[in-house]
């Protein structure tokens, strides 16, 4: 177990005297847990850390935590209020901290007059990236043959042009006029960075891709700040992530 305090620079909330104890069950190259950290880093939260193996069976400690056997999952306490309670899902996670702790990352519903639009918009915005376009990542990376990756980054870039460009007309640099990092991009920056740096690789989506998205003005302006992002590079190695995940597809197409 390693702990973690999140001295972040762009740290956007202070948790108090007294900020709950968090463990964090975690494995550094899932893009779902990735969203966890993302969200522990912005709002200054620390916590210790377990890694999980993903490459195993799960232990049965571990599945008595969350049975479903994923990660993220978090244990969080709060001295005389809360005891160990077991969160799992990574966007329920996120939402979870950024609800406990509100702020830039996410204002509470009654905050302002606006907040509970900011939080509608900001659902909205994740929700589109997740079925427009982030649906189209796994595909991407497990087609077979160039003429195949190049038919899915095609509906990638299409996708991105038509149903993300437009809401990021006034992002500054991040949604919806947002100074800071904000609960859209916790959730979506794990899945952006693999499908850029992929194209970028060239061998996992083509090298096109990320031209294509590059000459998109309000998405590659938003697309740069967050891939800068300290609690976005905080775990990522993006050299790592995509050796694995060659070699995790090299093992499938073996056993085909």
């Amino acid at each position: 177990m390693a702990a973690h305090t999140n001295g972040a620079a762009h740290a956007t909330v202070n948790p108090g005297p007294t900020p709950p104890k968090i463990t964090l069950y975690t494995n550094h190259k899932c893009p779902y847990a990735h969203r966890a950290h993302i969200a522990l880093t912005e709002l200054n939260l620390p916590y210790s850390e377990v890694i999980i193996d993903l490459n195993t069976p799960r232990p049965q400690w571990y599945l008595d935590l969350n049975p479903r056997g994923l990660v993220p999952t978090i244990a969080y306490s709060v001295p005389g209020v809360l005891d160990d309670e077991i969160i799992t899902e990574s966007a329920v996670v996120a939402q979870f901290l950024a609800d406990a702790f509100p702020g830039p990352f996410l204002p509470a519903s009654k905050e302002s007059p606006t907040s509970a639009l900011q939080r509608a918009r900001i659902n909205f915005f994740a929700d589109t990236w997740s079925t427009k376009v982030g649906s189209n990542l796994f595909p991407l990376f497990l087609a077979s043959g160039e003429e195949a990756k190049a038919e899915i980054a095609a509906k990638t870039v299409a996708a991105v042009e038509k149903e993300i460009e437009p809401l990021l007309k006034n992002a500054a640099p991040f949604f919806n006029g947002s100074q800071e990092l904000t609960l859209a991009e916790a959730l979506i920056a794990p899945f952006l960075v693999r499908l850029i740096d992929a194209s970028e690789d060239g061998e996992l989506a083509p090298k096109s891709l990320a031209k294509q998205l590059d000459a998109l003005p309000n998405f590659s302006k938003w697309a740069k700040a967050v891939r800068s992002r300290p609690s976005v590079l905080g775990i990522y190695d993006a050299k790592e992530v995509l050796e694995g995940t060659k070699a995790r597809l090299a093992k499938m197409a073996e056993k085909k």
